[in-house]
């Protein structure tokens, strides 16, 4: 039987200044974001992103993610906890953010950059998506750092007792969520952008491969009085919100066999210029 070590949240204390664990660990998943991103202009399939459409990237899904994480925790899970404590939706260094919602909020973000850039918006996520999973695991790091979001009571060799909660051996549900998220999804999504696929095809394997895994880890997370606990049918509402986006993650990956990969519409593009330039 494990016991959870009960970290100090604050990593840093600098004078009135703390640095939380929890801060780190995003600003790690923007670092590797940026520096996977760097790396497959350089090395992976010809795509339209640039280093400077990377750094607007960057920019705009910060955004997207900390807006969008946190309305959606406060609309999805606690909305009339924060409904009776408005001032703690700004609190986000004490946890309390929903990957649905920062999923939507860098959505919106993407469509809002594509437009500055002139780049369909699917472009820029299929790009993008397959650097975010080690981020989402070096969130859900940070999840088990602050003992939070803890797994059901089991009696499996590796329970863990989490001392703030109570003493019930239960499932590290944090470190599930690291591997299915941070190292299974990942692996997923990498190797499947690694080579040129249709446009709206990553985007869509991504969606379908986060909303399976994170359904599969709601079966040993607890649902807490606090964030609503079981829904109907006894689903939880990660699961709930994760149906929506496989559906949706499906019918791109439809959709998308209707387009063309990146390169073969880029040499379509050049054969017609050269053509037309011939002709003139």
């Amino acid at each position: 039987m494990l016991v959870h070590p009960q970290f100090d949240p604050v990593a840093i204390s600098l004078g009135p200044v703390s640095i939380h664990w929890y801060g780190l660990m995003y600003l790690t998943g923007f670092l590797l974001f940026f520096m996977l991103g760097r790396y497959r202009i350089k090395n992976g399939p010809k795509t339209v992103i640039t280093n400077e459409v990377l750094d607007d990237i960057l920019f705009y899904g910060m955004l997207g993610v900390i807006i969008g994480g946190r309305l959606g925790h406060v609309l999805f899970y606690q909305f009339g906890y924060y409904l009776e404590n408005p001032l703690l939706i700004f609190a986000i260094w004490e946890g309390g953010m929903s990957f649905h919602g920062g999923f939507l909020g860098v959505i919106i973000a993407m469509v809002i950059l594509a437009r500055k850039h002139g780049i369909h918006w699917l472009n820029i996520t299929d790009f993008g998506v397959p650097l975010v999973p080690l981020g989402l695991g070096a969130g859900r790091i940070g999840n088990f750092i602050n003992a939070e979001l803890w797994g059901r009571p089991t009696d499996m060799a590796w329970g863990m007792i989490f001392p703030y909660v109570d003493e019930l051996p239960r499932h590290p549900s944090q470190l599930y969520q690291f591997f299915l998220e941070g190292i299974v999804l990942f692996l997923l999504v990498w190797i499947y952008s690694a080579k040129p696929r249709p446009m709206g095809a990553v985007t869509g394997m991504f969606m379908v491969g986060y909303g399976i895994v994170r359904s599969i880890a709601e079966f040993f997370r607890e649902p807490t009085e606090g964030f609503m606990g079981l829904l109907t049918f006894g689903v939880s509402m990660g699961q709930w919100l994760s149906i929506p986006m496989i559906l949706a993650g499906l019918g791109l990956i439809l959709w998308s066999r209707r387009t063309k990969p990146v390169q073969q519409v880029e040499k379509s593009r050049k054969q017609k210029a050269r053509k037309k330039n011939g002709d003139a």
